[in-house]
């Protein structure tokens, strides 16, 4: 295999630039996506302020985390989410330097530049790598798809709540919370 068909590791993602950009690897392949805009940080934080008080008051839940923070599913799969959850139950995934392991949620707000990934080969990942839940947020539509691990362990696409719908976004993951769409979309 040539230097250029080689897969990347783990050790060669360490070795990437602090450039501002998002290093990712997925399957060994490396993926450069540019600093986000002002409507994608808005919904990353609004859903990391909900999700965060929310947790305040319910340590034993778990964690919320935004990006940049490396989260190593394998020697060859390492992300960067926008947003994930460790849940309480999954501690022993959390280092000081990064996440060794699969969250119990993941979400990514889609950009132009990166929707087939997140929709494609991350939900795929997400899938393989034993993610419970993976939400997709579009800013276009105003939706949320929402993947959620299944009793049977397949992970299909459970819902698309969206404005028209009055949607309320909700994960038994976090049992109690909730976030009407109409908050989380407001002004953009």
């Amino acid at each position: 295999m040539s230097r250029s068909q080689r897969k990347l590791t783990y050790a060669d993602f360490l070795l990437f630039p602090d450039d501002g950009k998002r290093h990712e690897l997925i399957a060994g392949v490396h993926y450069v996506t540019p600093s986000p805009n002002l409507t994608h940080q808005e919904l990353v934080g609004r859903l990391y302020l909900a999700i965060g008080n929310f947790l305040a008051t319910r340590r034993g839940l778990g964690r919320v985390f935004v990006s940049p923070l490396d989260v190593v599913m394998s020697n060859y799969d390492v992300v960067e989410p926008d947003l994930l959850f460790v849940a309480g139950d999954q501690q022993s995934i959390l280092t000081e330097a990064n996440i060794q392991g699969s969250p119990a949620l993941a979400i990514e707000v889609l950009s132009p530049g990166t929707k087939r990934r997140d929709q494609g080969l991350k939900r795929k990942l997400y899938d393989e790598k034993g993610v419970r839940e993976y939400w997709m947020v579009d800013p276009g539509s105003r939706r949320v798809a929402i993947c959620r691990r299944a009793d049977d362990a397949t992970f299909p696409l459970v819902d698309t709540p969206t404005l028209t719908w009055d949607g309320v976004l909700e994960t038994p993951l976090l049992p109690g919370w909730s976030m009407a769409l109409r908050e989380l979309f407001a002004d953009i």
